[in-house]
């Protein structure tokens, strides 16, 4: 039986042509005149592919891949579909190998797709395709979620920048930040936002709770109850999101104040990942996340420019690779 499609997931795959790319000189085809002034992506096209079709990078310098974040990302998967497609080129006869994305392609097995969205690749410009594609994300309408998906893609597979985000599509640089917070929400929780039920206003305001059942639990009241943006912000700052029907253990801290909150929000564009400020009785805590080691000497470079050219110049020691 063949996998149904889902209505979610499109990210960059709402930017490119499907089919084989037309000749830029040539009379563009109905499909992009006038409408949304879309314009074709010369040297790649968006295509579904059958999983079996695909092979791996046999050059890909990554050999081991986390066994429990697959299964995550799996699982994701099966509830809203592959959000950002991989990127392929033509090996002949039907079949392509893989440039980019073999986590998900592993993943996407795991989760029993049959088919995966792909952007197939003919052009070795990476700098050409990357700016054709941000230059689309301005004109086309993405849901929350679909536009958090297409960032992601451009920062990981195609070097792009926060700062060359922002600019190229008009929006700040927090919006770029905070919009890719929303990808962290459970896969429930996003199917709600894909389908409108609940507003990037109502995610960001859960993204303030750190337990998915909470954030779950809340999503579903948003929707049953038709909660306010202001009224969830309220209930998160409360504590009173945490409440279940069953008994719970009593909390061993007190509810995040909103001024720590906010703090915690601008301290998360100024970094541009996520950051958490806790106070106890005693003492506060400040935890900063990163992704992989260029990350964290990215966020360092930004906290104490000093520290990272000692760092780099391996003045203090070894660098962290």
């Amino acid at each position: 039986m063949s996998q149904q499609r889902r209505g979610l997931g499109r990210g960059l795959g709402a930017l490119i042509p499907t089919g084989p790319v037309v000749d830029p000189s040539a009379t563009l085809p109905p499909a992009f005149e006038g409408g949304d002034g879309l314009r074709p992506v010369v040297g790649a096209y968006f295509q579904e592919i059958a999983l079996t079709a695909i092979s791996p990078n046999p050059r890909q310098p990554r050999e081991v891949f986390d066994e429990d974040r697959l299964e995550e990302l799996a699982a994701s998967i099966k509830e809203v579909g592959l959000l950002q497609p991989v990127v392929v080129r033509s090996t002949g006869a039907g079949h392509f190998e893989l440039i980019m994305g073999e986590r998900r392609w592993r993943a996407s097995q795991l989760a029993g797709l049959e088919q995966i969205p792909a952007i197939v690749r003919s052009t070795t410009d990476d700098e050409m395709l990357r700016e054709a594609l941000i230059e689309n994300l301005q004109r086309e309408q993405l849901n929350s979620l679909e536009e958090a998906a297409a960032y992601q893609q451009l920062l990981d597979d195609f070097g792009a920048t926060h700062e060359q985000l922002a600019r190229k599509v008009g929006r700040s640089r927090s919006h770029i930040s905070n919009t890719l917070r929303l990808l962290n929400l459970p896969p429930n929780v996003q199917l709600r936002l894909a389908a409108g039920t609940i507003s990037a206003g109502h995610a960001r305001a859960l993204l303030s709770l750190d337990d998915p059942t909470a954030q779950e639990r809340l999503a579903a009241r948003i929707v049953a109850e038709g909660l306010s943006v202001r009224t969830v912000e309220e209930i998160v700052s409360l504590g009173e999101a945490t409440a279940g029907p069953a008994p719970r253990k009593p909390r061993a801290k007190q509810p995040t104040a909103p001024a720590l909150r906010h703090l915690a929000d601008r301290l998360s564009d100024h970094f541009e990942t996520r950051v958490k400020v806790d106070l106890g009785r005693r003492k506060g805590r400040i935890v900063v996340e990163f992704s992989t080691i260029d990350d964290l000497e990215r966020i360092i470079g930004t906290m104490a420019p000093e520290t990272a050219n000692a760092i780099r110049n391996n003045q203090d020691g070894p660098r962290f690779t």
